[in-house]
């Protein structure tokens, strides 16, 4: 089967791959007016005046095409991404967007279902064209399949040009993905961080003897008999201070030396 060229309708090397990365079969394409400072795009400005500006429903396909290097050693290829706005009826090219970078597609501020489109023909000549799809789910989709060519032209974050790709990256079906299902008879040995090993034994519960016997108090100190002694008896209390006088002292008050 011949492969054509989405963006010129040439035909491509017999050896190219082409991925058809998503199919709208109704979608409308307007003349828009150019974009509003500080707004962007207004979807509801494309589809005024009972729909004038409406120039043509196409069916809307995104196209990823794969063509090798000549000559490259390593089989490198040169991938690229276009969006195709066809005639449903015939499948005739009416105006294609190689998508070179994210501005190519640009979102409206009012509407999920409408998109600026940047076309360009095959001298270069670019020119921006509104395209409206009837069911929210079918834009939701397109804005997927964009997201996925991104991936595949390697653009991460920033966009760019298409570039190439060695052979041996592209397109992995499900036959060449690794299988890591366990075989009959394997196992899995998983080791676990220390804190999650094995717990020591924790020792016996100690009884409510051995309890109290570590907290229990030092015994009193002994004081011979264990009883206090007598108060001191008038006696001897007078004894002593008869003693005080004839030290020489007055019995506490305030006088000389005898």
């Amino acid at each position: 089967m011949e492969v054509i060229d989405p963006a010129t309708g040439r035909p491509l090397p017999s050896d190219a791959i082409q991925r058809v990365l998503f199919v709208a079969s109704s979608v409308h394409v307007y003349n828009i007016p150019p974009m509003t400072p500080g707004k962007g795009h207004v979807a509801a400005s494309w589809t005024a005046d009972g729909g004038k500006r409406q120039i043509f429903t196409a069916r809307l396909r995104v196209i990823e095409t794969a063509v090798p290097v000549p000559g490259s050693p390593d089989g490198e290829e040169k991938v690229k991404t276009d969006i195709a706005l066809e005639d449903a009826g015939n499948g005739s090219l009416f105006a294609a967007a190689p998508y070179t970078a994210p501005a190519v597609v640009e979102p409206v501020s009012d509407s999920s279902r409408f998109f600026a489109l940047r076309v360009q023909d095959e001298a270069g000549r670019k020119a921006t064209l509104g395209i409206g799809f009837e069911e929210r789910s079918e834009a939701f989709d397109f804005g997927v399949s964009l997201q996925e060519a991104q991936k595949t032209l390697g653009w991460g974050n920033q966009g760019g040009q298409s570039g190439t790709r060695p052979a041996a990256v592209e397109r992995k079906d499900s036959a060449e993905k690794r299988d890591l299902s366990l075989k009959e008879g394997e196992t899995i040995t998983i080791n676990l961080p220390g804190r999650f090993g094995r717990r020591k034994p924790e020792p016996p519960p100690q009884s409510s003897d051995e309890v109290l016997s570590s907290f229990s108090l030092p015994p009193p100190p002994s004081s011979g008999s264990g009883i206090l002694p007598p108060p001191p008896s008038a006696s001897s209390v007078r004894a002593k201070r008869l003693s005080a006088q004839n030290l020489g002292f007055d019995d506490g008050k305030f006088g000389e030396f005898a």
